[in-house]
């Protein structure tokens, strides 16, 4: 018999996992389905007697992702509307008040799971006497989908839907994880990629406020917003795609989750195709959810109470280029027509000042590769630092250099995933069990956990890390050496001045 809990909805049952306590499948919200589809997260139902909590609940609408069928780790498992689950491990169900960790998987907006094994929370919290917790919320259209300008009141806020379920998570968190051993009071929210974006959007929508004490942020920042007028171009392509005029978008409540699928996929495959927008379901800035761009409400000093965490790894395009079509065969003049189309008249001028600072032999394809790193990860995480360093002096920047074994992946994004979840010796193409390998995964879990539970990352494993100002800008290398480098890629960086 696993332990029971008394939750403000009900009781529920978990089970024992080698030493912890997992709970599984909890709902934070009730099922947006129906005529809730669209609309804002709603508190769940209470239920009478133990509910057990030994199955994941399902997890978003999505498509397959090809390389789950190579590694297990990445399968999503059951899939369903009905999604609004989380997932809490902790090492005992008492009142320790421990530091607690809540996990938002990445996936571009539109794929993951909170239930994913890659993301497997039990090594951290054996490692750092924490309570954690992994969260589902809505993806693709029926998480992302600003409906408010073209179909009208009825659909408010629906562009913002899977940041409300995040919120109302957090909210849950709030308001029951004294009950599993946690600290309300102490709540570290983490996430990558996508997860990561989510987490910056976060530190700017003022519902957020309060629910969490520190934020780390692995390769996503404060940026990755629409602007409503995007929004509704969006909405615009998936009601075509649906062929549902505007002035009939209460049919979106009636269409069945495949078609909104298809129509997901007409347009991700549109969005590759033209270029700028690499992630057509975003949040957006509404005016109601998110008043203004989360990185202009954090340079206000919004989060001002939040430590921060946030980095990127070394080679993030490296990953995409490999996997969108065409991309390792673009010469000079293919680079230079892309550039144009996301940076205009600076591409050009970004060109040169990439080969000068990496050396005129730099292929075109690396070329390319090292620009999108930096215009789509590297530069949103240094402005995000710059901003909140202002107002917290808890602020810290890292930059992840772990090769992958596998030929041109290098530091490439979703590297440093393994290694966070003390992973890297359950077969992957990021890392191969080692010494190297392991030594470093305690190093990065060591520094994650000593932020959740201080705030600082340093530890003995580490040393000392500093804190990021914009005079040395300090920033931890974690890799087969862990180092502080002041002003790395400096070069590189002032390219980037009065853009992004």
């Amino acid at each position: 018999m696993g332990a029971i809990v008394e939750t403000r909805n009900g009781r529920v049952e978990g089970f024992a996992q080698r030493g912890l306590q997992v709970f599984r499948g909890i709902p934070f919200a009730r099922p947006p389905v129906g005529p809730l589809r669209f609309r804002s997260p709603r508190p769940p139902e209470s239920w009478a007697g133990v509910r057990e909590a030994r199955v994941f609940g399902a997890s978003a609408p999505q498509r397959d992702l090809p390389i789950a069928g190579i590694f297990p780790g990445w399968d999503v498992g059951r899939r369903d509307e009905d999604c609004l689950y989380l997932n809490v491990t902790t090492p005992a169900a008492d009142d320790a008040r421990r530091p607690v960790l809540v996990w938002i998987h990445g996936g571009g907006f539109t794929l993951g799971s909170g239930s994913q094994a890659m993301y497997d929370v039990a090594p951290l919290v054996r490692r750092g006497d924490v309570v954690a917790v992994a969260i589902n919320y809505r993806l693709g259209p029926l998480g992302f989908l600003h409906l408010d300008d073209l179909a009208g009141e009825d659909f408010g806020a629906t562009g913002n839907a899977g940041i409300e379920d995040q919120v109302a998570a957090l909210g849950w968190v709030r308001d029951n994880i004294a009950d599993f051993g946690g600290d309300p009071d102490n709540v570290t929210v983490f996430g990558e990629s996508a997860g990561g974006m989510s987490v910056g959007t976060l530190l700017g929508t003022p519902s957020a406020a309060g629910l969490f004490r520190r934020a780390i942020l692995q390769s996503g920042a404060a940026h990755n917003v629409h602007t409503r007028e995007e929004g509704n171009a969006i909405a615009r392509l998936v009601l075509d795609a649906l062929e549902i005029a505007p002035g009939d978008a209460a049919r979106l409540r009636e269409v069945s989750v495949d078609q909104l699928l298809e129509a997901q996929d007409r347009v991700v495959l549109g969005s590759l195709a033209r270029g700028p927008t690499l992630l057509p379901f975003q949040p957006v800035v509404d005016g109601k959810i998110l008043p203004r761009p989360p990185i202009q409400a954090i340079a206000d000093g919004l989060a001002a109470d939040v430590s921060v965490v946030v980095g990127s790894t070394r080679d993030e395009w490296n990953l995409f280029g490999l996997m969108i079509p065409g991309q390792a065969e673009l010469d000079e003049g293919a680079v230079l027509e892309r550039l144009e189309q996301r940076v205009g008249g600076e591409a050009k001028r970004l060109m040169e000042a990439y080969r000068s600072a990496r050396g005129g032999d730099l292929s075109a394809r690396d070329l390319y590769f090292a620009i999108e790193t930096d215009r789509i990860f590297r530069m949103p995480a240094v402005r995000l630092a710059e901003a909140q360093q202002v107002h917290q002096s808890l602020t810290f920047q890292y930059l992840f250099t772990w090769e992958s074994p596998m030929g041109n992946l290098r530091a490439c994004h979703g590297i440093d995933i393994p290694f966070v979840f003390g992973k890297v010796g359950e077969g992957s193409f990021f890392s191969r069990p080692g010494p190297e390998s392991e030594a470093l995964a305690g190093h990065t879990m060591g520094a994650w956990l000593a932020f959740a539970r201080g705030g600082c990352p340093s530890h003995p494993g580490i040393g000392t890390w500093p804190a990021y100002d914009v005079g040395r800008r300090a920033t931890m290398f974690l890799g087969r050496e862990c180092r502080v480098v002041d002003a790395p890629l400096d070069e590189e960086r002032r390219a980037w001045e009065g853009l992004i």
